[in-house]
């Protein structure tokens, strides 16, 4: 599933840099996640890099945007597709 970043989120701008795939961006109040281009960094690394990083602990599941680690992955090779 797509990560979600929640309203309590400080614009500590940690978060962005650290996503492989372009899918954090500055919002108009807060960080924003791209669902379509989030893989939860699979394909890249083991665990989120914007969760590891994010100081207040704002970024969480999106239980809207449910996917499994298989789609996540189909997802990833579909994304470096589009790079190539």
């Amino acid at each position: 599933m797509a990560l979600l970043i929640t309203d309590e989120c400080i614009n500590c701008d940690v978060c962005e840099p650290e996503c492989p795939n372009g899918a954090i961006s500055q919002g108009e109040e807060i960080y924003v996640i791209e669902p379509k281009l989030c893989t939860e960094c699979v394909g890249h690394f083991e665990t989120p890099q914007c969760v590891e990083v994010c100081p207040v602990e704002c970024i969480i599941p999106d239980a809207n945007r449910k996917e499994t680690r298989e789609e996540l992955k189909d997802k990833y090779y579909a994304l470096m597709a589009q790079v190539e």
